[in-house]
């Protein structure tokens, strides 16, 4: 029944997958926590880049922003990240769409993490000396993060699911191979089932772990 899959790397193809979210989400997870930081700042100028950039961003196909890294960014700007490698190229600009969409949504997660710690902490930091970073990186933010660990898995979820978008510009993920596989082979219900089984292993350990450190790490009130 299976026969059809030899001289496919099935495997590869979701390793690739594998690497496209764990490197989106490590980068999501820096700027996202940058932009919420932004978003509550005290200078007006931040907050205003902070919320266009979500507002905008959030707004905009990921389909239209993974294109736009290879069209906009290498094809016409000539911008290559470092490698010479056509298909290297291609990876790091899909982390890059990925980065720029998924951190939006990390933002609006942590921020409201950010949201459900008690204004009279904050107060109380500010009254013993702490500035506007020492309160949010000793105070908000660590009660934020044991807040929004179940939201932050679904973006997460969400992110593993949208590195098929990367397919579009090239990328050998699993979704690139299973086009390529139903284009030649005459098995289509078979192949989408061996994909979408692929993808229920990569996501739902996922939730299921994500959902029991939220339970463990979650802020008493």
């Amino acid at each position: 029944m299976f026969d059809f899959l030899e001289g496919y790397d099935l495997l590869g193809a979701f390793w690739t997958t594998v690497q496209l979210t764990v490197y989106s989400a490590i980068g999501s997870l820096i700027w996202g926590t940058l932009l919420a930081s932004m978003r509550v700042s005290p200078v007006p100028l931040m907050r205003g880049f902070g919320t266009a950039y979500v507002n905008v961003v959030r707004n905009i196909p990921l389909t239209i922003i993974i294109v736009f890294t290879s069209l906009g960014l290498f094809q016409t700007l000539g911008i290559k990240l470092g490698s010479e490698n056509f298909d290297t190229i291609n990876f790091r600009l899909a982390v890059l769409g990925l980065i720029a969409y998924t951190s939006a949504f990390v933002c609006e997660a942590l921020r409201s993490g950010i949201n459900t710690v008690p204004v009279g902490q904050a107060e109380a930091a500010r009254a013993i000396g702490l500035n506007f970073t020492q309160v949010l990186t000793l105070v908000i933010l660590p009660q934020a993060f044991r807040s929004v660990v179940g939201p932050l898995a679904n973006v997460l979820i969400a992110l593993t699911k949208n590195t098929t978008v990367a397919a579009a510009i090239g990328v050998a993920e699993a979704a690139f191979l299973m086009k390529e596989m139903i284009e030649n082979e005459a098995q289509l219900i078979l192949i989408s089932a061996i994909f979408a089984f692929g993808f229920v292993c990569l996501t739902l350990p996922t939730g299921l772990f994500l959902g029991w450190v939220s339970k463990k790490v979650a802020v008493k009130r």
